[in-house]
């Protein structure tokens, strides 16, 4: 009974692995991201992922240009980005 158990494990475990034979076609690429743009002086964002960083950034910068600077798409798409959006807003409407 052991054998058996143990042979349709190792049955289910060999076959997870996989095999590949021959050439894969390449995975379709996503989109590149757009690079962040700078932070204020003397925040620290190093922690944080590039979308975030980038967010930060333009919720900040739309403070001292007056003008909303938002990448709509992104704000809808990415939570990171969304979120350092909103922080960077608020932050730098405080420091003002």
């Amino acid at each position: 009974m052991r054998i058996r158990l143990l042979a349709v494990g190792a049955a289910l475990i060999a076959g997870c692995a996989g095999q590949q034979t021959g050439p894969t076609q390449p995975a379709e690429t996503p989109p590149t991201p757009k690079p962040p743009t700078a932070a204020k002086p003397g925040i620290n964002l190093s922690g944080y992922s590039p979308a975030f960083r980038a967010g930060y950034a333009d919720g900040c910068n739309s403070v001292d240009a007056g003008a909303r600077k938002r990448d709509e798409a992104r704000f809808k798409a990415e939570t990171d980005y969304a979120q350092g959006w909103r922080d960077g807003n608020d932050i730098c409407k405080r420091k003002k």
